[in-house]
Formats: structure tokens, sequence, C-alpha cells
């Protein structure tokens, strides 16, 4: 029992894991690139005749080998917390990537060799005196051609005027497609806009954006109209509104107040004598909120503030009216705004 439980505690071998997914591609890859040493190895020494002694005596293969060995053992002696592929011990992916690495830098090495003793050199052509000359960026975009004294010739289209001679310059690539481009865009416009009617013209998109507006401005209208309290608001004149607010004083105020406002309980409103303010505003307020101490109840959870306004509006609108039998005035004289 005690030396299985050492066994389980003993640190993980650095070939655990070789038989992992990633482990075998590494493998791979490492076996290739070996072959592909071999080969370039093979190439080397057969032009190594003359720099064979030189290349056997070169350590830097050697030491590179080292420190590869080195760094797989660094990498063994310490345990990971975390291993890098799951399923896989760190120490046999940074082996296998270390070989990999000590394997392309020897095929640089190899080819780099190669090169040298083959003498592979760059030939660069020697400039003449009759070389073209460069052409910028510019140039290539638009596909002009700079032209000079011994090739004006080959592009005069032998157009004289005054002297100057037209030369054969097209026009740039970019500018043709964008022509050909807008001819496509000419045609599915045309189908779009005129023959199937997919989608409205200008003066159909202005309409349904008007339609659009008014009826913003409608909507926007009715909540304005609800948007009124005794600080803003003004006096209506509109016949509709006097009208409306006659009904809502015939069903809700005559009681009080006379079906003509000459006063019964409550105040003469005919008369220029108010109790609590004659102007808009107090009118407006003392509906809204009401005179409880006087036994007249607050209407702000009855009707609406256009209502109010109403109402405001119809009692405006019988002032001077004189009916008869009206109650004896009440509080102050006020004049007008």
């Amino acid at each position: 029992m005690f030396s299985l439980l050492i066994l389980s505690q003993a640190p993980p071998s650095p070939f655990a894991g070789f038989n992992h997914p990633v482990a075998l591609m590494l493998l791979c890859v490492a076996l290739g690139l070996l072959i592909a040493i071999g080969a370039l190895a093979y190439t080397v020494l057969g032009a190594m005749d003359i720099y064979r002694e030189r290349i056997k005596k070169t350590p830097v293969v050697l030491a590179l080998m080292a420190a590869g060995s080195l760094l797989a053992q660094n990498a063994q002696a310490q345990e990971a917390k975390k291993n890098i592929v799951s399923g896989m011990a760190d120490s046999s992916f940074y082996l296998l990537i270390s070989v990999i690495a000590l394997e392309l830098l020897v095929i640089m090495m190899l080819l780099y060799a190669l090169r040298v003793l083959t003498g592979i050199q760059r030939k660069r052509k020697p400039k003449t005196a009759t070389a073209k000359p460069r052409v910028n960026w510019l140039e290539k975009l638009n596909k002009t051609k700079s032209v000079d004294a011994t090739s004006e010739a080959d592009v005069d289209m032998g157009h004289d005027y005054d002297g100057i001679r037209e030369l054969n310059n097209p026009t740039p690539p970019w500018w043709r497609w964008g022509f050909y481009a807008s001819m496509l865009f000419a045609v599915v416009y045309l189908w779009r806009y005129h023959v199937s009617h997919a989608a409205p013209l200008q003066l159909e998109e202005l309409a349904i954006a008007q339609a659009k507006a008014e009826e913003a401005k409608a909507a926007y209208l009715q909540n304005a109209a609800n948007n009124i309290d005794e600080n803003n608001v003004t006096l209506l004149t509109a016949a509709t509104d006097i009208e409306d607010g006659k009904k809502l004083f015939g069903a809700n105020c005559a009681a009080c107040h006379g079906q003509e406002g000459q006063g019964m309980v409550g105040p003469n409103l005919t008369d220029e004598f108010w109790l609590h303010g004659g102007q808009v505003k107090d009118i407006f307020s003392t509906i809204k909120y009401g005179v409880p101490e006087k036994g007249m109840k607050s209407w702000k959870e009855d009707f609406s503030p256009r209502q109010l306004a109403q109402l405001t509006a119809f009692i405006k609108s019988i002032h001077g009216t004189n009916p008869p039998n009206p109650k004896a005035k009440e509080g102050t004289i006020y004049n007008g705004e």
C-alpha cells in the first residue's frame, strides 16, 4: 500500500501523453522536418568538397542540440500548474516544440550554407541608357504613360490644332469602371422606380412623409391639449370649445350656479364680482381644486385639463349676460384681464 502511494505521488514522466492527438501531430511534423534535414544535409555534403572539414568542426549545431536538451530537462524538472494541452504533459509538449524549432533552425542554416557553397547570388540587370522611366503608383493606378521625345510619336493621334498635338492618353480604368457601374445603376433604378414600382418616387416619398408628419402633429396636439394647468392656460375662443363647456356646466355646475350662471347656492358667475379672482387662470384653478370650505368639490379627477379649460371659456363667455333673478353680488370687482 505504501509503495503504491509513493508511485502515485511520483512526478509524471516526460514522455507521458505522447499518445495525445496533438503530440502525434507534432511528432509527424518533427519527423517530416527530420527528413527534410536529411535531404538538405545530403545536398550540402555533396557540395562540400572543399569545405567538408570546416563544416564538421562547426560546433553550432551541437551547441544548439545541447541547449534544446537542457531546455527539455528543465521543462521536465518543473511541474506545471496547468497543462497547455488538455490530456498531454507540458514537458512532452515543450520537448516536441523544442525539437521542431531546432530542426527549423538547422534547415535555415543548411539552406544558407548551400547558398554560400554554390555561389548563388542575385544578378541585377545593368542599367542602360535606354531604360524605361520609372512608373509611380499614381501612373499605375491611372494607367498613364510618361511620354518623352522618343515615344511621343507612338501616341500621336495626328491631330494638330495651332501647334497643339493630340496624344492618345485613354481615360483611367477606375473612371471607366465607375461609368459602367453608373449604367448598371441606371438600369436597376429604372426598373425599380418606373417599371415595377417597387419603391415610391420622390413626390410619393414627399406625400408619405407629409402624411406621417400630419399624424405626428395630430398626436402631439392631442397630448398638448391635455398638457394644461393654471400656469399656462389660455382662453379658448372656438365655438365648439364654448359649446362643450356649456354642456359640462349644465350637467355638473348648474345645480349650484344656475342654468344660466345667475347663482343659487354658489355665487353669480355673470357679473363683475369674483370671490376667488376673475382671470382665466383664477377660474381654471378654482374649478380644478375647488373650494372645500365653501362646499365646492375639486373637479380635477372628473374632468381632463382640456375640459377644465372649456368650462373656463364658457364661464368667461356668460360674463355680462344679466340673466333673470341673479344672486346678490359677492366678492371683489374685476373689470378685465
